[in-house]
C-alpha cells in the first residue's frame, strides 16, 4: 500500500494551519519562541508609537515599519503552523501504514507464513519480494533476484 503524500497546499493542513495561528497570537504562548516575541514587542512598541509620536517622525514610515513586523509576526506563526500540520499528516500516514503492513516470515520448516509486521519478533526470517514495503528493521542475510538460482538452505549466513 503507497502511503499518501501530502501537497505544500493541502487544504486540510491549511484550515488547521490557520487555526493554530490564531491560537499563537496569545503573547504567552511567544514566551517559548523569544526571536517572535522580540518581534511582536517590537511590533507592539512601533504600534504605540503611531499614536504617541513626536511631530519629527515621518508617519509613513513608522506605519510601514510596524505592518511589516505584524505581518513578519503573522506568516512565522502560520509557517510554524504548517510545518506541525505537514508532521502531523506524516506521522498519522506512517502509523497507518504500520498497521497495515503485512510480512512474509519464513518458518523453520521452510514455509512461507503471511503475518502482520506487528507480530514480528526478534530473529524471526522474513522475505520481502521486489514492490513490497519492508515490515521491520533488520538485517539483510541474502538478496536473490530471479535470474540467480534459488537460494538453498546451507547459503543461508545465520
Amino acid at each position: 500500500m503507497a502511503v499518501r503524500t501530502h501537497s505544500l497546499f493541502d487544504r486540510e493542513i491549511i484550515a488547521q494551519a490557520i487555526v493554530d495561528s490564531l491560537r499563537k497570537l496569545n503573547p504567552l504562548s511567544l514566551l517559548k519562541n523569544p526571536v517572535i516575541f522580540v518581534t511582536e514587542v517590537g511590533a507592539a512598541i512601533t504600534t504605540i508609537g503611531l499614536f504617541f509620536r513626536s511631530g519629527n517622525d515621518p508617519f509613513g514610515f513608522v506605519l510601514q515599519v510596524t505592518l511589516w513586523l505584524w505581518f513578519y509576526r503573522a506568516l512565522c506563526q502560520f509557517a510554524e503552523a504548517m510545518a506541525e500540520g505537514r508532521g502531523k499528516a506524516q506521522a498519522k500516514a506512517l502509523r497507518r501504514t504500520r498497521t497495515q503492513t503485512m510480512a512474509n516470515r519464513l518458518k523453520a520448516d521452510g514455509s512461507i507464513e503471511k503475518i502482520e509486521a506487528e507480530r514480528l519478533r526478534k530473529g524471526d526470517l522474513f522475505i520481502v519480494s521486489a514492490g513490497e514495503t519492508i515490515p521491520a528493521d533488520g538485517e539483510i542475510i541474502e538478496v536473490w533476484r530471479p535470474w540467480m538460482s534459488r537460494p538453498s538452505q546451507e547459503n543461508l549466513h545465520l
